[in-house]
């Protein structure tokens, strides 16, 4: 028998996401989809795309829906999560797609969001590298409650930990430059977001250190090694629906040789299924992982500069939001890794 599964935040951009991949899951059946302003519509009324879940209509929003299923993902925005999640019986399997659980420190947790704490989950990015050795999906076996990882920090993180915990970069000094899709902001309709405002356009937001993902990110390289990083993260809307490309950059270590660097990342990721390192010399594209679960990266060295360059590509609604989210509850649950989620991207 399947597990039955509920969707919180159903209307939205990663809730419809995380309905599209669970739709195709051989071990899941979506039974309760469930929104707020939406409530009382059909699904695809909302979600033209998702005829396989023809026949539910969303409903109210609260524990009282979501309760009696194996497993429920919810996708609501920041702050909503925290005092749902609490009325859930322990037994169930919960997967946050938003911030309320992710972070470990409290007083970040206030510097950066600034409402109530409920304290952190297990960390759903399973490639996330420890230091020495080991890796986060080793948490993940057995869980009932996992926090999703934001889509930026994914990108970044999985492109700087291996030089983290190889010893070939420096973890100051680091630097993030995201050119990310605006589907990544959901689907509340905001002026800056308008197709108008968009198309033609790149707009950095959150410049200056106080975008909310810097210490998810910060909290995951100490995870891979690092001692006190820094980081100066900047994104940019692009006119693409979907995906995000970051460029990180850090210095490398005094004597630290091409080759070095190229092995820390390679050796880290030769054995993961849905994270590939390119051949030297090749660099990724956004429309290379859409819709795919995969994370794309190649990995340069600027010799002149002494910084390693690495170039990452993922789909911000799938490796970065929904793909995680079904990663982490296979798992969960002793579940093959990769089951119900997609390894090709669309093309073109």
């Amino acid at each position: 028998m399947p597990y039955s599964v509920a969707v919180a935040g159903a209307s939205g951009y990663a809730g419809g996401e995380a309905l599209r991949l669970l739709s195709a899951h051989p071990e899941l059946e979506v039974r309760t989809a469930t929104a707020h302003s939406n409530a009382g519509q059909r699904l695809i009324d909302v979600h033209p795309h998702l005829r396989s879940l023809a026949a539910l209509d969303l409903v109210e929003t609260s524990a009282a829906t979501l309760a009696g299923h194996d497993v429920v993902v919810l996708a609501l925005p920041h702050g909503a999560s925290g005092a749902l999640a609490a009325e859930l019986p322990d037994d169930v399997l919960v997967l946050d797609l938003g911030a309320d659980h992710r972070l470990t420190n409290e007083a970040d947790w206030n510097r950066f969001y600034g409402s109530e704490w409920h304290g952190s989950w297990a960390y759903g990015l399973p490639e996330l590298l420890h230091s020495g050795s080991g890796r986060q999906r080793d948490a993940l076996a057995g869980a009932r409650r996992i926090a999703v990882p934001g889509c930026n920090v994914t990108a970044v993180t999985l492109g700087l930990a291996p030089g983290i915990r190889a010893g070939v970069i420096e973890p100051g000094d680091l630097t993030a430059a995201l050119a990310v899709g605006p589907s990544g902001a959901g689907r509340s309709l905001t002026t800056e977001l308008l197709a108008s405002e968009l198309l033609g356009s790149a707009a950095p937001y959150a410049v200056g250190g106080v975008h909310r993902h810097i210490p998810e990110i910060l909290q995951n390289l100490a995870v891979a090694g690092a001692e006190s990083p820094t980081i100066s993260f900047t994104p940019v809307l692009v006119p693409m629906s979907r995906g995000i490309l970051a460029t990180v950059t850090a210095r490398l270590v005094p004597g630290t040789s091409a080759a070095a660097v190229r092995d820390a990342w390679v050796d880290a990721y030769a054995t993961e299924h849905f994270v590939h390192v390119l051949p030297e010399g090749r660099f990724p594209r956004t429309a290379d992982v859409l819709g795919a679960n995969t994370a794309m990266m190649g990995v340069a060295v600027d010799a002149d500069a002494g910084r390693a360059v690495v170039i990452v590509a993922i789909d911000n609604l799938v490796k970065g939001t929904a793909g995680a989210a079904i990663q982490s509850l296979n798992i969960a649950l002793g579940l093959d890794e990769t089951l119900g989620l997609p390894f090709d991207g669309l093309a073109p």
